[in-house]
């Protein structure tokens, strides 16, 4: 039986083409490709869109299925809404309206933390599922797991050692924030992870271990750009791809492309990618490195979603140098789609997609010397390459991942229907 699914995210891939958001929307229309109703709703606030007076939604694109919720006033610690009264109204209306079988939920950001609770009373019957892209609810620091005075990983969460990173924000508060968000998730039906470290993750943290499955992000299907098939020759090309931030290990990367321009070895690396929100210090600190490292490191800017496979495709090797814990990396399989291999950090769900040596090489988070010596092995040895090019492990395109999701839900059905 056909079923009708409301997708929500945290905003839309045509504001902020962020891995979380391209996904949401790639799930999106493959639900619509296996005959499901669909409603796509992403949140947004003054960064996008201006408000509208009188509602809080906006429509987005010409079908009429995708909308936006205005959420300006949210509170990011709590991850809430704070205008409740306006909010709340407009949500039970959309669900009456819309009244989905299945609603899934890709982040709590602007959106709000209380939006299943929302769901599950405005819909009893409703099945919810929630897909867990990164450590927002264990993590205040913008959901990264990372310290932030020495910038070192962080194992675990507990009210002391988040209060040791945010002194300003008072012991008990971390603790309530916790009860808090766990007690506000506890209606969600199923969890979804797509790597099996952050599974583990939020196991640690206090979700079930049986609710959360495991379900590997896939890509939608595209045409294979002529450039996959470009010679390997003795003057690797290298890319980066995604935003310039300092968790994305950018500085890493052109430290290391300096050691190698001074040992005179012969590549390219093209920096695909904008630094949208970032400081004037770290801004300042990128502009000095491309300075000293071109014109061997190119610095190519931001790119389009629907140019990224011949992006890809035009280099030999891709490089995600991310210091933070990433949970499923999209770059990643676009590369490996394209018979690419990768060098890696070897943490997070990093780890699960290169096997080093195999698929690409994985290195130390942080540590220039050991991405310039992976990135060396890589020029040296065009045999090596080819190598590992023919090792790459496609991932699944996004319409298998679609009704993975499906039989998912349809196995949670008929516990809901006996509990209503």
């Amino acid at each position: 039986m056909s079923k009708r699914i409301l997708v929500a995210a945290h905003n839309h891939p045509a504001l902020h083409p962020g891995g979380t958001e391209i996904f949401a929307h790639d799930l999106f229309r493959a639900y619509q490709r296996a005959g499901c109703e669909v409603l796509f709703l992403g949140a947004t606030n003054q960064l996008h869109r201006q408000a509208r007076p009188g509602t809080s939604f906006q429509g987005i694109g010409p079908a009429g299925d995708e909308v936006l919720l205005w959420s300006g006033h949210f509170d990011r610690f709590f991850m809430s809404q704070i205008d409740l009264y306006g909010v709340v109204p407009d949500l039970t209306e959309l669900l009456n309206d819309f009244r989905p079988d299945v609603v899934h939920i890709h982040h709590l950001l602007l959106l709000g933390a209380e939006f299943p609770h929302i769901v599950r009373r405005t819909l009893p019957h409703c099945r919810i599922v929630a897909t867990l892209h990164d450590y927002y609810p264990i993590c205040h620091h913008d959901g990264l797991m990372v310290r932030t005075g020495a910038k070192e990983l962080c194992h675990a969460a507990s009210a002391d050692r988040c209060h040791a990173c945010f002194k300003d924000i008072p012991l008990d508060r971390f603790a309530l924030r916790e009860r808090h968000l766990k007690a506000l998730l506890s209606t969600v039906d199923r969890f979804v992870a797509p790597s099996h470290f952050l599974k583990q993750r939020f196991v640690e943290w206090g979700l079930a271990e049986d609710l959360i499955s495991v379900i590997p992000n896939g890509l939608p299907r595209r045409n294979t750009p002529a450039e996959a098939k470009r010679i390997v020759n003795d003057r690797p090309v290298f890319g980066y791809f995604g935003n310039l931030n300092p968790w994305k290990g950018i500085t890493v990367l052109l430290e290391a492309a300096r050691q190698l321009i001074a040992e005179e070895l012969p590549f390219e690396l093209r920096v695909h990618g904008g630094a949208p929100f970032q400081s004037e210090s770290f801004v300042d600190e990128i502009t000095r490195l491309f300075s000293e490292t071109a014109p061997v490191v190119q610095q190519r800017g931001p790119y389009r979603r629907e140019d990224v496979a011949n992006l890809v495709a035009a280099v030999d090797c891709t490089i995600v140098p991310s210091i933070w814990w990433e949970n499923a990396p999209l770059v990643i399989q676009e590369a490996q789609a394209l018979g690419r291999p990768v060098i890696a950090s070897n943490i997070g769900g990093m780890a699960e997609m290169i096997e080093d040596g195999l698929n690409g090489l994985t290195v130390a988070p942080g540590d220039p010397r050991g991405l310039a010596s992976a990135m060396r092995r890589i020029a040296d040895d065009p045999d090596f390459r080819r190598r590992l090019s023919a090792n790459a492990r496609v991932p699944d395109d996004i319409d298998t991942t679609a009704r993975r999701y499906l039989d998912l839900i349809d196995a949670i059905a008929p516990k809901r229907i006996e509990a209503a």
